[in-house]
């Protein structure tokens, strides 16, 4: 476990791997925190220093008040990565982790050698809609939400399984403020325009039933960056690094072992 403050806010971190490696930062979704990557760190390729972050508002990273902009995320990420040394890193996001990395690969290039943009998009549904959602959380608390979220998250297969019940747990003890923050900064975010002057290596993933960013969104992302690549894995949902992390690695390692080298 280990505190860095990043942008006046005490982010966890956690680095597993070569400490000598290049860097790879992988940032979490909306209602998760670093263990979303559990199951993908031990099936990643050898040389490589893998460092994890709690998004601000999530996990036991700092929740300061919000709204939240992806913008300031973003921040957030540029000052970790210079508070850690680590150079350029590529950056895997998941949902609005891949929002933040779009924004960072934006405004900072110099901090990224490569995108992964996972269960993402440029635009994450309507302002209405997360103006209703950051309304009930506020009216019942996130647990009230935990079934139709995890009907979102999670293919037919994993959602039958206890496992599914954990992510829910999750779901459910993650600040209510921080999320609510998170909601409104995905909700007030339309990332075309910066993101279609995009020009790194890029890799797209996708889950086939994923609820909350289809693979027609992510695809749509994707064809905005030159010589982007797309997958789509058979059967999983919004977090397939959760629910098939063999598959999830299988697409994720040749796309390292090409571009996250120094």
């Amino acid at each position: 476990m280990r505190a860095v403050n990043a942008n006046g806010v005490t982010l966890h971190v956690q680095e597993d791997g070569d400490p000598n490696g290049a860097p790879v930062l992988f940032a979490n979704s909306l209602g998760t925190d670093l263990r979303l990557w559990d199951a993908i760190i031990p099936l990643l390729p050898d040389g490589l220093r893998l460092i994890r972050f709690d998004t601000r508002g999530h996990g036991l990273s700092d929740c300061p008040d919000g709204p939240y902009t992806i913008d300031a995320l973003a921040t957030d990420v540029a000052a970790l990565i210079e508070a850690l040394d680590l150079g350029t890193v590529t950056l895997v996001g998941l949902s609005i982790g891949g929002m933040i990395g779009q924004s960072l690969a934006a405004r900072r290039p110099d901090l990224v050698r490569a995108l992964v943009l996972s269960n993402t998009a440029v635009k994450l549904g309507e302002p209405a809609t997360w103006a209703d959602r950051i309304a009930a959380i506020k009216a019942n608390g996130l647990a009230a939400m935990e079934g139709a979220v995890l009907d979102r998250w999670f293919g037919p297969a994993f959602r039958a399984t206890p496992a599914a019940g954990l992510w829910g747990a999750m779901l459910s003890r993650t600040p209510a403020a921080g999320y609510v923050a998170c909601c409104a900064a995905i909700a007030a975010a339309d990332l075309s325009d910066s993101t279609a002057m995009l020009r790194l290596p890029t890799l797209a993933i996708a889950g086939t039933h994923d609820g909350a960013s289809p693979p027609y969104l992510v695809a749509a992302t994707a064809a905005l960056i030159p010589g982007a690549q797309i997958h789509v894995i058979d059967g999983a949902g919004h977090l397939p690094c959760v629910e098939n992390p063999a598959a999830y690695a299988a697409v994720l390692n040749p796309f390292l072992k090409e571009h996250a080298y120094v």
